[in-house]
């Protein structure tokens, strides 16, 4: 058996024709972000790799987490930015180190694809504080 899904064009209209069955990213601290996902980490098991295509709204945001493997982001349209203060154009890839810590935005919105080995980790209310404090 051969399954097997396809998405065409996904650098001009095949975002925007109707083919992609964009859901809402429901995830405490994130906002405004759809997906349309190709594989989950219930479906990948002990790992949890997942891979999405993510829209943005404008003024959306993900979650601020800690990777458990590599991210691999590949910014398809619009303009997405990195709490480290990168912002990244369309045509953009971007590796995400295991342990790196960060959350991503787009003002303007955007979509991008993204390729997770391991699963994330959301920070604690008490790490969050230690983060912040560092930077203050």
């Amino acid at each position: 058996m051969h399954n097997v899904t396809i998405y065409r064009d996904v650098f001009g209209k095949g975002l925007h024709d109707g083919s992609i069955n964009w859901t809402a990213y429901n995830q405490t601290g994130r906002s405004g972000v759809d997906v349309e996902w190709l594989y989950t980490g219930e479906q990948t098991g002990e790992t949890k790799a997942e891979a999405y295509i993510g829209r943005f709204a404008p003024g959306s945001h993900g979650d601020l987490h800690e990777h458990l493997g590599f991210e691999l982001l590949l910014v398809l349209e619009g303009e997405l930015h990195n709490s480290n203060g990168d912002v990244y154009p369309p045509g953009t890839l971007i590796l995400e180190d295991p342990t790196s810590i960060h959350q991503v935005s787009s003002p303007n919105g955007c979509v991008a694809l993204v390729v997770r080995e391991k699963g994330t980790r959301p920070l604690t209310a008490a790490e969050k504080e230690e983060l912040f404090a560092a930077f203050a």
